[in-house]
């Protein structure tokens, strides 16, 4: 069983829907079943808008959480440098 690429998938439906050849040609041509050919252009039309999504949406999502540790972490550090000077203060001077 031939495992097909993303691309190879995007190439072949999109001769499907533009009429370029059938689904029946287009299965003896690539040797693919008319079944699975039915089901990849199912699944390019149902997330065609993908295509016009902003940006990289998961790499967006990431750089925001990113963005969040960061401030939390410099926040925790200044409350940190606070509390390690109010210490010092009550002990007398440094460590």
């Amino acid at each position: 069983m031939r495992k097909w690429s993303a691309k190879d998938k995007a190439r072949i439906v999109l001769e499907l829907v533009s009429g370029q050849r059938s689904v029946a040609e287009a299965a003896r041509v690539h040797g693919v079943a008319e079944s699975v050919l039915y089901r990849w252009q199912r699944e390019f039309l149902e997330n065609a808008h993908a295509a016009f999504a902003s940006g990289c949406s998961e790499q967006e999502a990431r750089i925001r959480e990113l963005e969040r540790l960061a401030g939390q972490l410099a926040l925790e550090l200044e409350v940190l440098k606070k509390a390690s000077a109010l210490y010092r203060q009550r002990k007398g001077g440094g460590w």
